[in-house]
């Protein structure tokens, strides 16, 4: 039996990948006040695409001007933002990566100002964690947002980058509307499964009617919300999984925790979860969800969440369907760990997930701030 590895050269659609590893998307909050891109913001991918990473997912981009959920964020909500972008993806392929954008409309997850601009939810609620109220949104409010994140993709597409990822995880608005704890619609699309999901197939149809079929998108997908009662389930999770693998979804992020819930942070529960390593055991937490997923899907299975050692990722690899490892903080800490490891230095990551980077000035690594090298 021929053993995989986390260097071989694979392919989603007619994007080439160098190796296995992804950077995960994480909000720098370096963009400008408008969602441009800054000397700052771009030294970063910069870096991060000659750390030796095969590809790498932006920061959330918000795709309607006056629904920016946090500051600094990147935006593709307008066609000003495409030749700025093709400078910037052209400075990432000159130097070896594949750069994939994720886009968004972050709802509730937000207190970035909300005083100023209605705010869209399943229904009307507010937010436990930001005491942000949404509103619920109307059919013909959905049907404006559902274009406006075509257009959005539309927007990468032309400006060089090698795919789109949908943000559909962690409590933004189309987790919301997977989740019985937000969602509360009477309508066809609320109620079973089918009907919560159908605003993220919309969604998928829309963008692949316009950016043609080899053009590849990916969505990151909660395994579950990881609440005591009423949240997605990983039963539900994998039903809208399938079925966008059966619309020919190009590859699916597994993430997990619905981060405007109190108890997923309070019981560590979240995406960026900490303690890591204190053992291999805490790794990769959301493995057993994506090989269980990746037996049922025939589109490549991208696992995130607390990836550090070569070894453990290797043996994910070779024991299960999982085809891709996602990183975000080791990345941030060490932007070229990829390197490092391609190179035969097999160094654990400096990265101690920590989260200090939440709180740092442009997201940067706590321990490098502080000299700690």
């Amino acid at each position: 039996m021929i053993m995989k590895t986390l260097f071989d050269k694979t392919k989603i659609l007619n994007m080439e990948l160098k190796n296995r590893f992804f950077r995960g998307a994480l909000w720098e909050a370096l963009a400008d006040d408008k969602g441009h891109m800054t000397p700052e913001l771009w030294a970063i991918y910069e870096e991060l695409a000659e750390g030796g990473v095969g590809t790498i997912i932006t920061g959330y981009a918000y795709v309607t001007e006056h629904e920016q959920p946090n500051p600094g964020m990147m935006g593709i909500y307008e066609d000003s933002f495409i030749q700025e972008y093709k400078n910037f993806t052209d400075m990432v392929h000159n130097n070896g990566a594949n750069i994939i954008m994720q886009i968004v409309y972050g709802g509730f997850m937000t207190n970035y100002n909300v005083g100023e601009r209605t705010i869209w939810g399943p229904s009307t609620m507010e937010n436990e964690v930001t005491g942000t109220m949404a509103k619920e949104i109307l059919k013909s409010e959905i049907k404006y947002l559902i274009n406006r994140y075509a257009e959005a993709a539309l927007r990468v597409k032309k400006s060089g980058f090698d795919g789109v990822e949908i943000h559909a995880g962690h409590g933004y608005l189309l987790s919301q509307f997977l989740s019985p704890c937000y969602n509360k619609r009477m309508d066809e699309y609320g109620g079973n499964i089918e009907n919560r999901g159908r605003i993220i197939f919309e969604i998928y149809e829309e963008i692949r009617e316009k950016v043609g079929k080899d053009f590849p998108i990916l969505i990151k997908l909660n395994s579950q919300d990881f609440v005591q009662e009423g949240g997605l389930t990983e039963e539900e999770s994998i039903y809208i999984a399938k079925k966008l693998a059966d619309m020919g979804i190009s590859a699916i992020e597994v993430t997990g925790g619905n981060e405007s819930i109190k108890e997923v942070a309070e019981r560590n529960l979240g995406a960026a979860r900490t303690k890591l390593m204190v053992s291999k055991d805490r790794e990769s937490y959301f493995k057993k969800y994506a090989a269980k997923l990746a037996e049922e899907v025939d589109v490549p299975v991208m696992l995130v969440g607390g990836n550090r050692h070569l070894d453990v990722m290797e043996e994910i690899l070779n024991t299960t369907k999982i085809n891709y490892f996602t990183l975000s903080r080791p990345l941030t800490s060490e932007p070229d760990l990829i390197n490092k490891w391609a190179n035969g230095n097999r160094k654990k990551p400096k990265c101690v997930s920590c989260n200090a980077c939440y709180n740092t000035p442009g997201k940067r690594c706590f321990l490098n701030i502080r000299g700690q090298l």
